[in-house]
């Protein structure tokens, strides 16, 4: 089994029975953000986790090995071409020399840790239409001169 054939049968295994990545991340113990990125093949999780997560989606010890491997990140296309995904895109490349800029001008020259991270994505209500909130923390990484 490889990451790709994990990912399908996670996914399958959760519409079947109805789960949210919320139900699984309960039982792993883990963020629903963080679980959904290893469950879809971009982080790994510790035995206990994998295990976990392998029990409430009814899968077997196949599944949950392959969640214990560490990932190859690769993106199968350079620009993506998913709505949602693509605005992220859209949002980086329109956006992304201001982040970097003010970053830079806020705590030297640097980047922001995507390792040492956290995110949370929330529903905002709103009258003129529900806001989608994504917050995201990540350790400050200077660059060092030798």
């Amino acid at each position: 089994m490889n990451k790709a054939e994990m990912k399908e049968a996670i996914l399958e295994a959760k519409f079947e029975k109805g789960l949210k990545w919320s139900d699984i991340a309960k039982a792993a113990g883990l963020s629903a953000e963080y679980t959904c990125s290893a469950c879809l093949g971009m982080n790994h999780l510790e035995k206990q986790n994998a295990e976990a997560v392998a029990e409430v989606l009814g899968l077997g010890n196949e599944i949950s090995t392959e969640l214990q491997r560490f990932p190859h990140k690769i993106w199968s296309q350079a620009i993506p071409t998913d709505p949602v995904i693509y605005r992220w895109y859209e949002m980086v490349g329109v956006y992304g020399e201001t982040i970097k800029e003010l970053i830079n001008e806020k705590f030297g020259d640097g980047i922001m840790s995507a390792i040492d991270f956290t995110m949370n994505i929330d529903k905002q209500e709103d009258p003129k239409g529900d806001r989608v909130l994504v917050t995201i923390s990540g350790k400050f990484l200077p660059y060092k001169s030798w």
